[in-house]
């Protein structure tokens, strides 16, 4: 018997993983603008993902779908898949949170998850509002970035004094990029009690520690998911890390005091040339150290015209010559 003519069984297959005779069809149905229903009954992907369909006319023929309308199309079934997957995972992170309370123990006094995943501003939001209405002692905070917006600080200003009246201290960290920032220079000028601010060259990520009981930390890049911890473990850890980097910062007062220069190369310069020498990009450089990219092209032009730089490639070697690192 002759192999050629023995009927072949087509796979099932999802649309993104295409089969070979059905490309094959699909192919020969554009080249001659339709194809005999019997030539693709082996192949019947085609018609489910919609790329051929029936004449009006005669169903006898298949005619196929512009290459331009049927991706769209299947690129939207994907999206949907997307959607639904997510939502999915919303779903079982919200089902397992009392696993994970299990796991990493419950505060046996409180009756409260040591870890939990707060999924979505909302959530985030509330939580951190309800230990902002419970802290008696102390609020500590990091705060990455350069400036801060405005409506921000505003909607912040009442509920940081309200802490502050109550006889709490706060600190804040913040990134050198915040120094000259008149919004956030006249928030800290409203309050009225122990607040102090210092800045580095670089801090971690967003970090909140109320009264050495609970602490907040992002659990995704884009801040949608947050972790509420209150393992006395993890809560001090935190807490020993705000402060050791506290004692290396500098304070935000006097505020406008101009940073001095060493051989021309100021000290957000000098900061800028130990990421220049590892490598990072000027957009990298610009998130370290919690400025715009434009402002951080700027201090790089200056570096490169103090050293007599040409190339960026030159300006690596320069600074590695120059001692500014020792």
């Amino acid at each position: 018997m002759d192999t050629a003519d023995t009927a072949i069984e087509h796979v099932p297959h999802p649309a993104e993983q295409p089969c070979e005779p059905g490309l094959a069809v699909y192919s020969r149905a554009l080249r001659e603008g339709r194809i005999r229903s019997e030539d693709a009954a082996r192949t019947p992907c085609l018609v489910d993902f919609g790329l051929l369909h029936p004449g009006l006319d005669d169903m006898r023929w298949l005619h196929p779908t512009a290459p331009a309308v049927a991706l769209p199309r299947l690129l939207r079934t994907f999206e949907d898949r997307v959607a639904d997957q997510r939502h999915l995972e919303s779903r079982l992170t919200s089902a397992f949170e009392p696993f994970i309370a299990l796991h990493a123990g419950v505060d046996s006094a409180e009756g409260v998850p040591a870890i939990t995943v707060l999924d979505g501003l909302e959530r985030i939001n509330a939580a951190i509002d309800r230990a902002m209405r419970d802290v008696t002692e102390e609020f500590l905070a990091i705060q990455p970035g350069g400036t801060r917006p405005p409506e921000t600080l505003a909607e912040a200003l009442p509920r940081d004094q309200a802490i502050l009246s109550r006889g709490c201290r706060m600190r804040t960290l913040y990134q050198h990029t915040t120094r000259h920032s008149l919004p956030v220079l006249g928030y800290f000028e409203q309050l009225d009690g122990d607040a102090e601010a210092r800045t580095l060259d670089e801090v971690t990520e967003r970090l909140f520690v109320f009264d050495r009981t609970v602490a907040f930390i992002p659990a995704s890049k884009d801040r949608s998911v947050a972790l509420e911890l209150r393992h006395p473990g993890l809560v001090e850890y935190f807490a020993t890390t705000f402060w050791r980097l506290w004692r290396l910062a500098t304070p935000m007062w006097p505020q406008a005091a101009p940073q001095p220069a060493e051989n021309g190369i100021t000290p957000r310069q000098r900061a800028i040339t130990k990421l220049l020498v590892e490598g990072l990009t000027d957009a990298e450089i610009a998130e370290r150290l919690g400025m715009n990219i434009r402002t951080a092209r700027v201090h790089i032009a200056k570096l490169a015209t103090t050293l007599g730089s040409r190339s960026r490639a030159q300006l690596g070697y320069l600074i590695s010559q120059s001692g500014i690192l020792e």
